[in-house]
């Protein structure tokens, strides 16, 4: 969903730098992509361009947790059970959020299993957000895997709009479509 988003707000007209982990995508033309391939990484990359972007979409689905020690080689089986401690990866859109100005718009994403839109209305409030597009990732209707996205929009003041079901890229073009909207009406 993010190569799509950089694709169709590329095909918008904005400049587009695109943060990714490893994908077996084609890099979209004319987008300026850093790759990278821990949470870490991503972090000190989105940090790094956040201060002039006036518009930042974060569809990662990065892990919530991480090993909190980890081992310099492979742990070979003992016969024995492995208890593993984790520990929480920061959260990098709520990191950036306390470092916005006031001019710049968040829009992140909720990828849910289970009361989509409750869930996705408490990230967009904790995380303090504009925006946020979330959708179900259980089941046949996953949008993990899959060429095609249904979107619930929220923001805030009541905000809600659907778009899709259609292709990833159908969805993307109408999502930033709605982004574009909403920061034209705030500027206004």
């Amino acid at each position: 969903m993010g190569f799509a988003l950089a694709t169709a707000a590329k095909e918008a007209g904005w400049s587009v730098d695109l943060v990714a982990g490893p994908v077996s995508l084609p890099e979209p033309a004319g987008v300026m992509v850093y790759p990278v391939v821990t949470a870490a990484e991503m972090q000190r990359q989105s940090d790094a361009l956040f201060g002039p972007c006036d518009v930042l979409i974060m569809t990662a689905a990065v892990s919530d947790w991480r090993p909190k020690v980890t081992e310099p080689q492979k742990l070979k089986k003992d016969g024995q059970g492995l208890t593993v401690e984790l520990e929480p990866v920061p959260d990098i859109v709520s990191s950036l959020a306390e470092e916005r100005r006031t001019d710049q718009f968040l829009v992140g994403f909720a990828a849910e299993t289970e009361n989509v839109e409750v869930n996705a209305l408490d990230k967009l409030e904790r995380k303090g957000l504009d925006l946020i597009a979330a959708n179900s990732v259980a089941g046949s209707e996953g949008a993990f895997g899959s060429d095609h996205n249904k979107l619930v929009v929220l923001g805030r003041n009541g905000f809600r709009e659907v778009l899709g079901p259609a292709s990833k890229a159908v969805v993307a073009r109408q999502l930033i479509d709605v982004i574009a909207r909403l920061v034209a009406a705030r500027a206004s």
